[in-house]
């Protein structure tokens, strides 16, 4: 049976995208799918002659522009040049990141901190430098790249996944802060999917210690083994989020894959059991009714 191609969902022409990380992954394909269906999108990169064609080929509607996340001038040229060009940008996608296999005791300073200036800080570089112009215009969108691994944890990943959950966190404090502004904050959470996260993207910890045989390693088997076998269709997972721009009701968050449910589900019936378990013992630790 020949598999079906996703259709490329109606999008409002008049909105402008900009999307970090756009030379490969979800940042690609987001960008990719958006022009296809008429939008018009800042395509972003380190290296900028990676999203070149984009430009080339939708010379309209696209503008191609350097950014490194954790380069404050060239995140605020990146957000003037968009502005001249549009007047306006109307959704944020911070998509750039990557993640380093590895246990914690295993993965050295000189590799998680570089992880989280990109993941993390820059995330947070990127939309503050926004924030201004959005509320001006008192409309607008943030896609905030999350992952399955934002809301539980595994071996192997723990310092990749805790920029998650940070960006969990913020996301979640934000969405609060700027509703009453007109503008709106979505965390996708994808479990795993075809992009180049288990391919080029893909960094595992240079030491190996062998008390982690066993459980931190299969971070590294898996990192090694799985990539173009995941389950996702990236495709259709930037058709999910184009389709979360254009709701009327978006969601604060959005799981994708049937991992993701799977994985979330079977930790939401965990945690309510060990809730109930330890429920005497939470509630006691207040003061005594009417102390």
């Amino acid at each position: 049976m020949t598999p079906l191609t996703p259709l490329t969902p109606s999008i409002s022409a008049n909105r402008v995208w900009f999307i970090t990380g756009s030379s490969t992954g979800f940042g690609r394909v987001l960008a990719e799918e958006v022009l296809k269906a008429g939008g018009r999108v800042v395509a972003t990169a380190r290296k900028v002659e990676q999203v070149r064609d984009l430009e080339q080929k939708y010379p309209d509607r696209a503008l191609a522009l350097p950014l490194d996340v954790n380069n404050a001038a060239q995140i605020e040229a990146a957000v003037a040049a968009s502005l001249k060009r549009f007047g306006h940008v109307d959704v944020l996608v911070n998509n750039a990141g990557y993640g380093v296999a590895g246990a914690i005791e295993e993965v050295s300073e000189a590799e998680f901190m570089p992880m989280f200036e990109t993941n993390l800080f820059g995330l947070l570089r990127v939309t503050r430098a926004f924030l201004p112009h959005l509320r001006r215009q008192k409309s607008g969108h943030i896609l905030n790249l999350s992952s399955i691994g934002g809301v539980t944890a595994g071996p192997g990943w723990g310092l990749y996944q805790s920029t998650k959950f940070a960006i969990e966190g913020i996301s979640e404090a934000l969405a609060a802060e700027v509703a009453p502004l007109g503008i709106r904050v979505t965390i996708i959470e994808p479990g795993p999917f075809r992009t180049d996260f288990l391919g080029r993207s893909g960094v595992e910890a240079a030491q190996r210690i062998a008390d982690y045989e066993g459980t931190a390693s299969n971070a590294r088997h898996y990192l090694g083994t799985q990539h173009g076998k995941q389950k996702g269709d990236p495709v259709r997972a930037v058709h999910a989020m184009m389709q979360v721009v254009e709701s009327p009701n978006p969601p604060l968050r959005l799981l994708l894959g049937a991992v993701a449910l799977q994985r979330l589900r079977a930790k939401l019936d965990n945690w309510q059991k060990e809730i109930a378990a330890w429920e005497t013992t939470t509630v006691g630790a207040d003061f005594p009714e009417g102390e």
